[in-house]
């Protein structure tokens, strides 16, 4: 069984390890035992007890937690530790991380996660860029990683793909919503779904359930995105909007089946009068 440190035990680190056959161990600030028993990941105490003596590391925490999660995992690292920073932030956020664990001994991958976990899990796309990248890759491969490609370039290329794609990404979910909850509050929802497309009833009513589901994890990520784009002289203008936008509707809650009730639920003016 192939040996990997998990830092952060959320859904897509769970995606990962479910069915692996890793000898894996992990840690994660938020009491996850038995997200990790289900898994069959060894849940530790600490940092220092998850990363002793481990070679491959799976970084899997919070957009905002990544770069404080690299430094505190650095003084634990032993020699040639392979760091595989998963999370989606910012270009210079990864160079910051990767200051932190090289100069620690460990061997930095900056790693971007190309698509949703789920189903796809091992086999979801995955880019790595930096000069530990081919290393990074083959570690990968035989921790059943299947789709993993190192692009040309420093730490923060795959994070500059992966943050400048989710500029349409994130922004077109965003727009879902706003043209539909127009036109919801219109009276005129088949009409203007029909006039997108013939796909599109079920393009919109899956924008909406992953902004409804994930919508607090993609706005972390759309800051990261804001932040991107303003290192590049960029105004953001469009991706502000979408990270308010998800934001918003990713702390509602729930998230029922089918279009009709997911715009029913996102109209604030319906959900006050209900109340």
């Amino acid at each position: 069984m192939v040996p990997v440190s998990l830092i952060g035990f959320g859904e897509a680190a769970q995606a990962f390890a479910s069915g692996a056959g890793w000898a894996a161990r992990g840690y994660d600030i938020a009491d996850r035992s038995a997200d990790f028993a289900q898994a069959g990941v060894t849940a530790m105490r600490d940092n220092a007890a998850a990363l002793a003596d481990a070679s491959l590391i799976l970084s899997l925490v919070t957009a905002g937690s990544a770069l404080a999660a690299a430094r505190d995992a650095a003084p634990h690292l032993a020699p040639g530790a392979m760091w595989c920073d998963m999370n989606s932030v910012s270009p210079a956020t990864k160079r910051a991380a990767a200051a932190a664990i090289d100069a620690a001994g460990g061997r930095y991958v900056d790693c971007a996660v190309m698509a949703p976990v789920h189903p796809k899990r091992r086999a979801v796309p995955i880019l790595l860029a930096g000069d530990h990248a081919p290393a990074g890759a083959e570690a990968l491969a035989a921790a059943g990683f299947t789709k993993v490609r190192v692009v040309a370039g420093p730490v923060g290329n795959a994070a500059a793909i992966k943050m400048v794609r989710s500029v349409m990404v994130k922004g077109i979910e965003a727009l879902t919503a706003e043209c539909l909850l127009a036109a919801h509050r219109a009276g005129v929802t088949a009409e203007v779904v029909a006039s997108l497309g013939p796909d599109w009833a079920a393009k919109a009513e899956y924008n909406l359930d992953r902004m409804l589901a994930h919508g607090t994890r993609r706005a972390d990520e759309m800051d990261e995105v804001v932040a991107t784009l303003t290192d590049l002289g960029v105004d953001p203008l469009m991706s502000r909007g979408t990270a308010r936008r998800q934001r918003e509707l990713g702390a509602i809650g729930t998230n029922p089946a089918g279009l009709t009730a997911k715009l029913a639920l996102i109209d604030p003016d319906k959900r006050q009068r209900a109340a």
